[in-house]
């Protein structure tokens, strides 16, 4: 059995004079990167490998959320297409449960994508900043994952969170 957990980077901060690659996160953002680890931490959502894209936005999002695992920054990841995200994953040798972390429009197309059944979420297919989707696949490694093969375990976005705490 393996675990992907499929993450969107949180609300980046457009107020800089920066290239796209460097833009850092908001407020907004700080606060869901933080929440995003506290809810995988309480559902037991622990990676025990991440492929993260090497922009300050995914960096930032991965370094508030407190995630703790063997972190491989990868350039590739940076607006990505499914396919290439994909192809990183089957690169991975280590880890029974990944989290990938990267960016729109390849990461949402992704979600969709890899599981059989999509979850019931009114957001799901808009793939808001922070929204993560956790998926099961019954196989023995990664380079046999299939698109539509995956089983949704959850689906969250920064927004749901922000609604149970207050």
């Amino acid at each position: 059995m393996k675990r992907l957990i499929l993450m969107r980077h949180a609300k980046s901060d457009w107020s800089f004079d920066l290239e796209d690659h460097a833009r850092p996160l908001n407020a907004r953002g700080q606060r869901a990167a933080h929440a995003l680890g506290i809810w995988l931490r309480a559902h037991g959502y622990l990676p025990d490998r991440v492929l993260c894209s090497d922009s300050a936005r995914t960096r930032e999002t991965l370094s508030l959320s407190g995630v703790d695992a063997p972190v491989n920054y990868l350039s590739a990841l940076y607006n990505a297409a499914p396919a290439t995200i994909l192809d990183l994953l089957f690169d991975t040798t280590k880890g029974d449960t990944v989290l990938i972390l990267a960016h729109n429009p390849g990461i949402g197309i992704l979600m969709e994508t890899v599981v059989a059944t999509p979850p019931d979420h009114p957001k799901f297919k808009h793939c808001p900043t922070g929204a993560t989707l956790v998926a099961d696949f019954d196989i023995g490694t990664w380079t046999a994952l299939q698109t539509g093969s995956g089983r949704t375990v959850d689906y969250i976005v920064p927004r749901d969170l922000e609604q149970a705490d207050g």
